[in-house]
């Protein structure tokens, strides 16, 4: 009790004489206040994220986060701060809105007691004879094993003779590039271009990814830029609720809930794995990409019930595991 006194009657000093020193908001965010990006193609999408961490003794919640320039989004992960409790603050610079450099700041506002605003800077040099369309290559989300192909275009206005060397990217990126010359558009200056198409891997790895894809040009004031290419893949099989929660149940009842089975394609169920007398699941016949299921309980002795069942089906031999959770009372 003491501590969080003390605490707070800091928060109201630093509040108090905000006027003559540093916000003491900017303190969650250790001493990373500015990103520079650098020089960018117009239009690419830029990301980061500034880790912020509740040094005080007591909760801090963000109460606001505002930007001065429609180019920028902020969000947190996390509205509310524990003591020593770490969040993100995830930003997107969107540098298809300006031309040139541009310094964009963000303000944070924390509080609710005793009120500061952190101030963070992005800065970013988006050059306007390089463009990429569109700013990234974003998959979405696409269903585990699913084929999917995506382009993105870089083009260069003003020389004839610019070229793109070479294509880096993670040896774990989930996905193969093909890049294609485009046809030079001629106008009041020339315009050289490449197609960059991105094809998701069937065995990429379930769950959210972010990589990078680097181009190396000849142009030695800029030699790289840069675009992402992101997206998540899920199972092909997905089971909700997960957990599927019987709730309190009693000896010989008999109580019943339903669940649902969904794929990416229509599929039949062929059987469910860990079911007994005490659990048990009429099975459908029909393909469909939705399943509805009723699961009906009907338990022996008291305890509790924690099982994992298994629901095999003909989606190219796909299963999908769920548990099932209760109570038993006599």
């Amino acid at each position: 009790m003491r501590i969080a006194v003390l605490t707070v009657i800091v928060l109201a000093h630093a509040a108090s004489s905000a006027t003559a020193q540093s916000p003491w908001a900017n303190k969650l965010f250790g001493n990373e206040l500015s990103h520079d990006f650098g020089t960018v193609a117009r239009g690419t999408q830029l990301k980061h994220s500034f880790k912020m961490t509740n040094i005080y003794k007591v909760p801090l919640q963000i109460t606001e986060v505002r930007t001065v320039c429609n180019c920028v989004t902020a969000t947190v992960s996390t509205k509310l701060l524990q003591p020593n409790e770490t969040g993100y603050l995830h930003v997107n610079m969107d540098a298809a809105r300006f031309n040139g450099p541009k310094t964009v700041t963000i303000y944070v506002t924390v509080g609710p007691d005793y009120v500061s605003t952190a101030a963070l800077t992005v800065t970013a040099n988006a050059r306007q004879d390089v463009v990429f369309n569109p700013g990234e290559i974003d998959f979405g989300v696409v269903a585990k094993g699913q084929a999917m192909t995506k382009s993105i275009d870089v083009e260069h206005a003003g020389d004839p003779n610019w070229r793109v060397t070479e294509i880096v990217k993670s040896g774990a990126a989930p996905f193969d590039l093909k890049v294609e010359q485009l046809p030079q558009k001629v106008g009041g200056f020339v315009t050289v271009g490449y197609r960059i198409t991105a094809t998701l891997r069937p065995d990429a790895v379930q769950g959210s990814f972010k990589h990078e894809v680097i181009l190396k040009t000849n142009d030695p004031q800029t030699p790289v830029i840069s675009f992402n290419v992101l997206g998540t893949a899920r199972a092909a099989l997905q089971v909700a609720p997960n957990p599927v929660n019987l709730g309190n149940l009693k000896v010989g009842s008999q109580e019943t809930t339903k669940f649902v089975v969904s794929g990416s394609r229509p599929f039949r169920i062929t059987g469910i794995d860990g079911l007994d007398a005490s659990l048990t699941v009429a099975l459908p016949d029909a393909a469909k990409s939705t399943h509805i299921l009723e699961l009906r309980a009907t338990p022996q002795t008291a305890g509790t019930i924690r099982r994992q069942l298994t629901v095999r089906t003909d989606l190219d031999g796909e299963t999908a595991t769920f548990t099932v959770e209760g109570t038993v009372v006599p």
